[in-house]
């Protein structure tokens, strides 16, 4: 199961949107992320649904991977959904049982709700999936650049989020490797009550992180090795050059933007 996460993960290709500028990557991530909170209305949600799946198909990465992106977060997702059913009570009452009771109210915010944060799921995972964490590194640097005036460690903050991101499938392997020698050991990890499975996953956590600190331990003896002292006088192989598809895609995410700012205007 935890193979399945993909959260992090970079899938190699020649799409459109992997040869998108990366620095327009992430401000066009900006802009959909607020297109997805900017109305209220079913119209608003269906426009960025209709980015969302006109950008999945121009990236050619199977929707299968969205749909492993979205799996772990199903168990929060749901529980979201049925908090917003009982606890709004805002417009009709579809069905009263005790102390039970649902309106249609509840169940717009439920259904809405959820499809916003899938949306945001699966928009958002296109970031990663598609930009290499070098690239991604450098573009999060040059967006960030300004702010080495007022002598913020730009680059290693740059550094440190490539890496955190870079080592989250790394990680996810390390715990299900450790998950399946314990369960050869005999340890019962997925076997009674809820109590008994926390205590039981000590035997999991304590590895975890001795196996996450020897490998931080190699990665900083690594870089240090290879004389990285920083990004003070570093040069890099790939420059970035922004081309004219990167304005004609940030272009038609502003006009998505503006489309949802109307409808919700419109709606009110």
């Amino acid at each position: 199961m935890l193979k399945d996460i993909t959260i992090g993960q970079y899938f190699p290709g020649s799409s459109l949107i992997h040869r998108l500028d990366p620095r327009f990557k992430i401000i066009i991530t900006f802009i959909y992320i607020l297109m997805l909170f900017t109305g209220s209305s079913v119209v608003c949600l269906a426009v960025g649904a209709v980015y969302t799946v006109g950008a999945v198909i121009l990236s050619r990465i199977p929707v299968k991977m969205f749909w492993k992106s979205v799996k772990p977060l199903l168990p929060f997702l749901i529980l979201t959904a049925l908090l917003n059913l009982f606890l709004v009570e805002s417009g009709d009452t579809v069905f009263h049982w005790r102390f039970i009771k649902i309106t249609d109210g509840g169940i717009n915010i439920s259904v809405f709700m959820l499809i916003r944060i899938v949306l945001l799921i699966a928009g958002s995972s296109l970031l990663t999936y598609t930009t290499s964490p070098i690239t991604l590194t450098d573009a999060i640097e040059r967006l960030m650049s300004p702010l080495k005036i007022l002598r913020f460690p730009v680059h290693e903050l740059a550094m440190m989020m490539s890496i955190a991101l870079r080592f989250i499938p790394t990680l996810i392997e390390e715990t299900d490797k450790i998950m399946s020698a314990q369960k050869a050991r005999g340890a019962e990890i997925d076997t009674g009550s809820f109590i008994t499975r926390a205590k039981n996953m000590v035997s999991i956590l304590v590895p975890l992180f001795i196996s996450s600190f020897r490998r931080a331990d190699e990665l900083a003896t690594a870089m240090e090795c290879r004389c990285y002292n920083g990004g003070e006088g570093r040069t890099r192989l790939r420059q970035l050059r922004s081309v004219p598809r990167d304005y004609i895609a940030l272009a038609i995410t502003l006009l998505f933007y503006a489309a949802a700012i109307t409808v919700g205007i419109i709606t009110k």
